[in-house]
């Protein structure tokens, strides 16, 4: 059987899913709150073999390991530390990543260092 992650979501995760929906309900509401909730279904699918998704080709400039999971069109920006996977943004992939909106300090506090982020590969 595979080893299971604790999947959470970022406070910057949740309101890029709230931009999300309000982006895609001016079209289809009903459209909006189903792909909202398949963003949500796909991310949590990352409790088994988060590793399966690639590594963020930004790496390079931010010297980290973060991943991401295609959705479509979107890109669900996480890191790995320990057992535990941080959902850190969701966004269109025609969208620049906001380097600083990954420095999550107070996200990743209270973790010991075996759960470092840092030690995720």
């Amino acid at each position: 059987m595979p080893a299971k992650f604790k999947v959470e979501i970022a406070e910057s995760a949740e309101k890029d899913l709230e931009e999300i929906w309000t982006y895609i309900t001016q079209e289809s509401p009903q459209a909006a709150s189903l792909f909202v909730l398949e963003l949500e279904r796909q991310a949590h699918t990352l409790e088994t073999f988060p590793k399966r998704c690639s590594l963020i080709p930004e790496n390079e400039f931010l010297g980290g390991s973060y991943r991401h999971l295609l959705v479509g069109k979107y890109r669900v920006i996480f890191r790995i530390a320990g057992k535990r996977v941080f959902v850190l943004r969701i966004v269109h992939g025609s969208r620049l990543l906001d380097f600083s909106e990954l420095a999550f300090q107070n996200f990743f506090a209270g973790y010991s260092e075996q759960d470092s982020i840092y030690d995720s590969l």
